[in-house]
């Protein structure tokens, strides 16, 4: 197996109870970071386009230009802004520490795309829609989970044939993509590397994926969809994981949102 950003097994460390308390406020912070980031970006765009577009900003096109956007703003915060803002804190309390831009190793995104992470997405894809629709029966049970609840995309569901054009690209690739490099890429690395040698190698794997996998659940805001992610995301890292890159993660997730693209803008279910 390869491991993530090259990891070699190593000696696990005996933490203290402090040691094990900052450690978990640690990968919090991660995760917090990312939720915070995204909801802010969200936000910020969203007020600004809609003082200079007004009601346009729900046109096919504007609201596309703004996904694009959002993710563009999401990932040069995180990429670009977080580790000089880690390395001013580190200096603030005594620290002298150099911004620690990720790398593409980092992201795995190194190397070339292989046969393997073509030919495992398929698979994955009915692992975690399996997994997905196990886990959404479990919860149907409760009064508060709503399986029925329309997917908010964003987008009208009446469209014409360019604006399902641009839609497809926005959902099926640029989203991808995107969330790819943010969840399974940046923070799944991160979080490993943080738990690497302070705790057993798969219980390392198990909690960075569970992790990853609940704020990516969280940032999708509803609770039907974020169960639906969450399954999928366990997969999502599993071939993080296996394969050492997220290829196979990206073409799963194209598959997964080109199919409920069809679903919701073809078909017309959920509409």
């Amino acid at each position: 197996m390869k491991k993530t950003r090259g990891m070699k097994k190593a000696r696990v460390k005996m933490l203290s109870m402090k040691q094990k308390c900052k450690l978990a406020m640690v990968i919090f912070a991660l995760c917090a970071w990312v939720v915070v980031v995204t909801v802010a970006v969200q936000f910020v765009l969203s007020l600004i386009m809609y003082v200079f577009l007004g009601e346009k900003l729900d046109e096919p096109v504007w609201t596309a230009a703004y996904s694009a956007l959002v993710y563009s703003g999401v990932l040069a915060i995180i990429l670009l802004v977080t580790p000089r803002l880690v390395a001013n804190f580190s200096a603030k309390v005594g620290e002298e520490k150099k911004p620690e831009m990720a790398t593409k190793a980092d992201l795995g995104i190194r190397g070339e795309v292989e046969w393997t992470d073509i030919l495992l997405s398929p698979i994955a894809y009915v692992v975690g829609t399996l997994l997905a629709a196990g886990l959404v029966s479990l919860l149907s049970g409760f009064t508060w989970f709503d399986a029925g609840q329309a997917q908010s995309t964003g987008f009208e569901p009446y469209m014409n044939a360019p604006e399902r054009i641009i839609v497809f690209i926005t959902l099926a690739v640029i989203a991808p993509i995107a969330e790819e490099v943010i969840f399974r890429g940046w923070l799944y690395g991160r979080i490993r590397e943080r738990l690497h040698g302070k705790v057993a190698e798969w219980a390392g794997i198990v909690i960075s994926t569970l992790v990853v996998s609940v704020t990516f659940g969280l940032v999708h805001m509803q609770w039907n969809v974020g169960v639906n992610v969450f399954a999928l995301s366990l997969v999502l890292c599993a071939l993080r994981e296996i394969t050492g890159k997220i290829y196979a993660g990206i073409f799963t997730h194209v598959i997964k949102n080109a199919v409920a693209f069809y679903l919701l803008y073809i078909l017309g279910f959920g509409v």
